[in-house]
């Protein structure tokens, strides 16, 4: 028979638990960044398909209307997009004639959902640059003699405040905005 062998030492023990946790460690990390890198979390899109103003009337140099707003949101994430804090926020001469909460909701990954917002926007004083008494240039159509005078203009700002998550545990924070100015010519 042969030499008895010597169990090993804890020296050895220790060293190849040391190196084996910086592999794991090493592998996890490279897993995390490839992942993060193809699963990096992007911003969701919108784009204002439609604006439109069912009823619209001026008088005594005050203005009232229906303002509907028609979207489509696209998810380009590869995890869900969960919306809330959303708002649609309507501006005229820099201040706010209108606002609405969006309901929060969920959006599937590479999905568009589209939105519909239709709201009433109180009577607001025309600024005295838009004011029909104030007719400045006018514009003809030169075949039926419409004419049109100043216009005003509005600004839609829409924002979706949310989060997409990923693995069910690394939540990022996405935002998305819009923002739609449209002018309104008065016929005289």
């Amino acid at each position: 028979m042969g030499k008895p062998q010597r169990p090993p030492s804890g020296r050895t023990n220790l060293a190849s638990c040391i190196v084996a946790t910086i592999f794991l460690i090493f592998v996890v990390i490279v897993i995390l960044i490839v992942f993060f890198t193809v699963f990096k979390p992007k911003d969701p899109k919108i784009t204002v398909n439609a604006v439109q103003l069912p009823t619209f009337s001026i008088a005594n140099g005050t203005v009232n209307f229906t303002f509907s707003q028609y979207v489509s949101v696209k998810n380009t994430n590869r995890a869900v997009f969960t919306h809330y804090d959303s708002t649609l926020q309507l501006l005229y001469s820099g201040s706010q004639v209108g606002f609405m909460f969006i309901p929060a909701g969920k959006i599937d990954a590479g999905r568009t959902q589209y939105m519909a917002a239709t709201f009433s926007v109180q009577s607001f004083p025309l600024s005295s640059a838009a004011a029909p008494e104030n007719v400045g240039p006018t514009i003809t159509d030169g075949l039926n003699g419409v004419r049109v005078g100043p216009t005003m203009e509005i600004e839609a700002r829409m924002q979706m405040a949310g989060r997409v998550r990923l693995l069910h545990f690394f939540a990022h924070h996405v935002e998305a905005k819009s923002d739609c100015r449209v002018a309104i010519a008065f016929e005289i």
